[in-house]
């Protein structure tokens, strides 16, 4: 039988999942489970989980077959859960009388089962327009939960390592930028990941892409939706 635990998006996020195009999601690894690669004569080691008196090692020839083993013995030690698992999805909501929207075009209600005249709505699909009293998505009960993800794959890289594939599936689109941008001397690319790197630093705080951390990489896919 799966496991279970809740996870918060913000409403862009919800809407890229909602729409399809957000099949991944990274998390910055906690302190006592970031690995720490040092290279050993012909060999390369991690500890994959630190403690004053233990800790798990891995060991590869490079760095690369070392994460892929870390990944491969300890893609278990993921808060988020394991290929598999099931997470509910957190987000901006409010409660309102059942009747309130029953009938308004586009506003999604999920019903209390305890409490059909209960009903939550969703900041994501609202009226932006209208002022509510949205609940931080940390307070959204189990009930009030309209996505349900499978996850099935997780492993930790540095958050760079991403890929403008992966940054797709992470929700992120090429930037449109003006012509007087586009072609920037250097290394510089505008694509995905220039999308997801902007957005991690809004997320996350300036200069947080630039840290470049560990991150779990958490890959799944809808089991169950509603209120499209």
């Amino acid at each position: 039988m799966s496991n279970e635990k809740p996870i918060l998006f913000k409403d862009e996020m919800i809407r890229a999942i909602l729409e399809g195009r957000k099949t991944q999601t990274r998390r910055i690894v906690p302190e006592w489970q970031r690995p720490s690669l040092t290279h050993d004569g012909d060999q390369y080691i991690s500890i994959a989980q630190r403690h004053p008196r233990w800790g798990f090692g891995v060991f590869g020839k490079t760095e690369a077959e070392c994460m892929a083993n870390y990944n491969e013995e300890y893609g278990s030690l993921c808060p988020y859960g394991k290929a598999g698992d099931r997470l509910w999805v957190r987000e901006a909501h409010a409660f309102v009388p059942m009747p309130a929207y029953r009938c308004s075009t586009g506003i999604y209600q999920q019903i209390n089962p305890s409490d059909d005249y209960e009903a939550c709505v969703y900041r994501e699909n609202f009226d932006r327009a209208r002022s509510f009293p949205w609940r931080p998505s940390i307070h959204m009960p189990r009930w009030a939960s309209r996505i349900t993800l499978e996850i099935t794959d997780v492993r930790v890289e540095r958050l760079q390592d991403i890929s403008a594939k992966d940054a797709r599936a992470e929700g992120c689109e090429k930037p449109d930028l003006p012509p007087e941008v586009r072609g920037v001397a250097g290394d510089f690319v505008a694509d995905e990941r220039t999308s997801f790197a902007v957005l991690w630093n809004q997320v996350n705080g300036p200069g947080s892409w630039g840290a470049n951390p560990w991150v779990w990489v958490v890959e799944f896919k809808r089991v169950d939706q509603k209120g499209v």
